[in-house]
């Protein structure tokens, strides 16, 4: 086979079935904006909050201990949420612990530090992060909630801020400028957050759509393609087989019948395959195939054990060849339909003169003669590649599990 035609074969295996695209697809540009948007969040809350601890530390001086207990709940929980956004992971529960923290300590501000604060014009410090405990909801909670606590925080700040003049005349006009403030900032970000989730969301979702009709695309090429090499096999390999088997009338020409029958059988068993050269018939040792059945195992993720029986010998390339690739077939059966469960694999030596392949699970098994007739995962990958070499294949199953029995005997 050409290198290009295996390339060709390796990139379309990439390509996710159409099945599986919903599924299996990453939100790959959602998940993007949220690491930018937490990485924005962090940036900001950092400067934000570093100008709330200097302006905090400069009254703790005259502060009780009421004071240094508000400093905890609120910059523990800001800077566990600045940690997570930057190493970008437990955002959302850290964000939604400071937005709630940061709501209780602005609401229980008035009852807990400095109940009178005089002056209009100088803001406490927690007013500085009105719009960070916003952020750290948009982060944290879902839409709808998000409003709510971008409307929330700034009215909660005002009937602080109000409560601490005792309701002058003075404090309205400052606490009114300082509310609306907030309130469309507040608005802002969170419809800013909304906007780019958004978009993010519909360029994954047509993303997903064009690869899922990619997909659908290379998967009607790929039967177009295997029904061509099936039908240029049947008119090259198989329909000459059966002429030559129809006209033989000596020995020698059934000979040559039954070579051109085994080679067609161990073509079609080989249609699925990367590769569908013949191999070579030179022995190798009957332990190479417990070492591919390992590899195979491995490939699949599949947790079983290969156990070795009996006296390894040598055996055909080709027999080994096909054993492998007929086992290979069997242990796919058992990962895709019965998850692997109870998966258990025996191979017992019988020296030069021959071997036997047991795969057996414990899955919910299936009946052999309800399987149809296109499917070649069985008839061709098993028996039809264990036929063209001379071996034998044997399939039991019922509610108990499936065993799948491989052979070959030196004849």
């Amino acid at each position: 086979m050409a290198p290009e035609s295996v390339s060709i074969r390796d990139a379309w295996s990439k390509i996710p079935s159409p099945g599986s695209v919903e599924t299996g697809f990453e939100r790959f540009t959602g998940k993007r904006m949220e690491r930018i948007l937490a990485t924005v969040v962090a940036i900001g809350s950092a400067v934000l909050g570093t100008q709330a601890l200097i302006a905090a530390l400069t009254t703790l001086s005259r502060a009780d201990s009421a004071h240094i207990g508000m400093l905890l709940v609120v910059f523990v929980p800001l800077m566990s949420m600045l940690l997570a956004c930057l190493i970008g992971r437990g955002v959302q529960v850290t964000s939604g612990l400071f937005a709630i923290a940061y709501a209780v300590a602005l609401a229980a501000w008035p009852s807990v530090v400095d109940p009178l604060h005089k002056d209009a014009t100088q803001q406490p410090w927690i007013f500085f992060l009105v719009n960070v405990g916003v952020v750290a909801a948009m982060l944290a909670f879902p839409l709808w909630l998000q409003f709510v606590w971008a409307a929330g925080m700034p009215f909660v700040y005002g009937y602080v801020r109000l409560v601490q003049g005792e309701f002058s005349s003075a404090f309205w006009v400052t606490t009114a400028f300082d509310v609306s403030f907030t309130l469309i900032l507040g608005f802002v970000i969170i419809s800013l957050g909304w906007m780019f989730r958004s978009v993010a969301a519909g360029v994954d979702d047509v993303r997903g759509r064009a690869v899922s009709s990619y997909a659908a695309a290379a998967a009607a090429a790929a039967a177009e393609e295997e029904r061509v090499t099936m039908s240029a096999l049947m008119h090259d390999s198989v329909l000459a087989a059966l002429i030559a088997a129809e006209r033989a009338e000596g020995e020698r020409a059934r000979d040559l019948a039954v070579a051109m029958a085994r080679e067609a059988l161990t073509r079609l068993a080989n249609t699925e395959a990367a590769v569908a050269e013949e191999g070579s018939d030179e022995p190798v040792a009957a332990l190479q195939i417990v070492v591919e059945l390992r590899r195979a195992l491995s490939e699949l993720g599949a947790d079983a054990i290969v156990e070795e029986r009996g006296v390894m010998g040598l055996i055909p390339g080709r027999v080994a060849r096909a054993l492998v690739l007929a086992a290979r077939q069997a242990l796919g059966n058992s990962v895709a339909h019965a998850g692997g469960r109870g998966l258990h694999i025996v191979t017992e030596g019988k020296g030069d003169d021959g071997i036997s392949v047991v795969i057996s699970d414990h899955g919910p098994g299936f009946v052999l003669d309800e399987i149809g007739a296109d499917r070649l995962g069985i008839r061709a990958s098993i028996f039809a590649r264990m036929a063209g070499v001379a071996g034998t294949a044997r399939i039991d199953s019922d509610e108990s599990g499936t065993v799948v029995t491989l052979g070959w005997e030196h004849s």
